[in-house]
């Protein structure tokens, strides 16, 4: 009984997003929070922007019932809430970060890569002051180093600075960004459940629910998109959960396709959008002549795989889903 209690914390983030996230998008549209819609033909097709605000807000409520349920139900003192509550603000701090440079505007350059490389190491100070996880590492060759302080003062930022930035470079594509956080979150889930810590598990399910709720609204075509307040929120839980459940080697496998894609993005300065150069049949051509992304890639492969030579949108997104899905089961052969 006290275990569907604690899984009623998933129903809650699901149903929040799901039943919210209509009125978010006509107040969206209704100030002229919208966006263009860069991969339809005779665009633009005014999306609602900044979707991730309830998706976070979903997540928090069902993460503070999860807290109550440990507290009132399974009088649980054993510190565990202190690391939800750090992770937590890690979250809300990036999403905050995230709403101002939806506010100013991709397309008025938002803040600038200074500052938000400054405030995504500023973000992981709730996680630094708390020590959270091991500073014991394994390390190829020089097998388990004890890192003492280098940990807490190094690695957790950089660990959490490089995930926030680098997940909102695979992104653009209807559905992409929050499909991604469904399928690594989930998989992370079960690393964390099946390594002994299942609270951290249910932190990253309640998440997964909000986000698979999100995703009616954004697959294509998207009636809204997820903003930085949310990519950034994906790329901080990601890399909190694996700072907090000790398996960073494991999280920093399955960021492959995002190592990828931060590699491709540095030929063009950073500055090389990932959009692609739609037709007027919805079809989808590379918008440049070098490849500057995974997804300008995908494009290009689904060109000279399949017979009619038309790539469209969900295509794009259904095979770099299956890219990331492959790099998850490797991880799963190679660590698990």
């Amino acid at each position: 009984m006290e275990d569907l209690l604690l899984l009623l914390s998933l129903v809650i983030s699901f149903l929040l997003t799901f039943f919210t996230m209509p009125f978010w998008i006509r107040k969206a549209k209704g100030v002229g929070l919208v966006w263009e819609d860069m991969n339809k033909p005779g665009y633009p097709r005014n999306v609602a922007g900044s979707g991730g605000i309830i998706v976070v807000m979903a997540f928090v409520i069902g993460v503070f019932y999860y807290i109550a349920m440990r507290t009132f139900i399974q009088n649980d003192g054993n510190g565990i809430s202190l690391s939800i509550f750090s992770l937590l603000s890690v979250v809300l701090i990036l999403t905050f970060v995230g709403i101002v440079d939806d506010i100013l505007g991709w397309k008025k350059k938002g803040l600038s890569k200074r500052a938000r490389i400054l405030l995504a190491f500023a973000s992981s100070i709730p996680l630094v002051v708390i020590n959270a996880g091991s500073s014991s590492v394994d390390l190829p060759i020089f097998g388990v180093i004890n890192l003492g302080l280098i940990y807490p003062l190094i690695i957790i930022p950089v660990g959490i600075a490089g995930a926030t930035t680098t997940y909102n470079f695979l992104a653009g594509f209807n559905g992409l960004e929050a499909g991604q956080g469904i399928i690594i979150l989930s998989f992370l889930s079960y690393v964390a459940y099946i390594t002994g810590f299942h609270w951290l598990s249910l932190v990253g399910l309640i998440m997964v629910s909000a986000l698979i709720a999100f995703l009616y609204y954004n697959w294509y075509p998207a009636k809204v998109f997820p903003g930085d307040s949310l990519t950034w929120t994906i790329g901080a839980l990601i890399a909190g959960m694996a700072i907090l459940g000790n398996f960073e080697k494991i999280a920093i496998f399955v960021f492959i396709p995002y190592i990828l894609e931060t590699i491709l993005k540095s030929r063009g300065n950073l500055e090389k959008h990932s959009f692609a150069k739609p037709n007027k049949d919805g079809s989808l051509e590379m918008p440049f002549k070098k490849i500057y992304g995974l997804e300008h890639l995908s494009v290009y492969l689904l060109k000279k795989i399949k017979p009619s030579h038309k790539v469209y949108e969900k295509d794009v997104v259904y095979l770099i889903y299956a890219f990331q899905i492959f790099i998850i089961i490797l991880a799963w052969v190679l660590f698990l």
